[in-house]
């Protein structure tokens, strides 16, 4: 007997912003993210951990209006 075909609806976050307390991580999900953050925001290279840049927690909302101004979609952990 076939397995029943299940639907879902998933929402495609093009960044993550996830609370780790001293810092947060910031990891563009989609190329479009990441092109956004390597021509808008000043890092440097000891910044990235793995794909994610890591920042104070007083950048976040900055950065979060600045994605959500260019029509990115983000994603609070």
């Amino acid at each position: 007997e076939p397995l029943p075909r299940i639907e879902a609806t998933m929402t495609t976050h093009d960044v993550r912003f996830e609370d780790f307390g001293s810092i947060w991580l910031v990891t563009p999900m989609t190329a479009t993210a990441r092109s956004w953050i390597e021509e808008n925001v000043a890092t440097e290279s000891w910044q990235w951990i793995g794909g994610s840049l890591a920042v104070e927690p007083r950048c976040v909302p900055n950065l979060a209006e600045g994605m959500q101004a260019a029509g990115l979609n983000a994603s609070l952990n």
